[in-house]
């Protein structure tokens, strides 16, 4: 996917199956037992869905699924700097998917391994931008905060941050963390509480953690 704030990232690896172990088979009833919804894609409801979806997007087309999760998506974005072809970028697009992130944004080598995204690519938005300054220049135009994540001089706890509604969540590579160019641009750098004797998490666990936290100070939480 691809939106008009960016040029369309290039996901060149394989693509994996999309493939779901709580799948359902074909449509009960047969033809005449289908529903009348232009939302529903005639060769799922013939042969059965498999995909790793929500069970009320069951059967759906890929694009009446992406044309719903735009309605709602979360006004955060997330932006990962991939100089190093690094193997988090995947996950990270996974989680962003997950948690409704608007739009991911991939800074520097436009390759990067689909395998991790499961499939997810395919609903979320993503997009490429040659440098660090190529994205603070669409930030700046979209009045857009980045907050870069990392434990580095000056950073403070993401537990005890207000993130902004509308931002950018930057993340660096697993290895070297964010890059000097990118600290410099950010507008704040939080970084996660840990307890333990390891410096630092796994690039794509401390991704997800940042978006949980967006979502637990912003986003409308399902159920009571």
């Amino acid at each position: 996917m691809s939106t008009p704030d960016g040029e369309r990232a290039d996901a060149s690896a394989p693509a994996t199956v999309e493939q779901s172990t709580h799948g359902v088979g074909p449509w009960p009833g047969g033809a005449e037992e289908w529903p009348d919804d232009e939302r529903f894609d005639p060769e799922l409801l013939a042969h059965g869905d498999t995909r790793n979806v929500l069970d009320r997007y069951r059967y759906w087309k890929l694009e009446a699924i992406v044309a719903e999760l735009d309605a709602h998506r979360h006004p955060f974005h997330v932006a990962i700097e991939n100089w190093q072809h690094d193997m988090n970028i995947g996950s990270i697009v996974r989680s962003a998917n997950a948690f409704l992130a608007h739009t991911v944004h991939i800074v520097g080598r436009r390759r990067w391994n689909k395998r991790g995204a499961m499939v997810t690519d395919r609903y979320q938005h993503v997009v490429h931008h040659d440098t660090i300054a190529d994205l603070v220049a669409w930030a700046k135009d979209e009045r857009m905060p980045i907050i870069a994540v990392d434990n580095v001089p000056g950073s403070v706890l993401i537990e005890r941050f207000a993130l902004p509604e509308r931002c950018v969540l930057l993340f660096g590579q697993e290895g070297p963390g964010i890059s000097p160019e990118a600290i410099e641009a950010a507008d704040a750098i939080v970084e996660i509480a840990q307890f333990g004797s390891t410096r630092s998490i796994n690039a794509s666990a401390a991704a997800a953690i940042a978006m949980h936290t967006w979502v637990t100070q912003h986003a409308e939480l399902p159920g009571k």
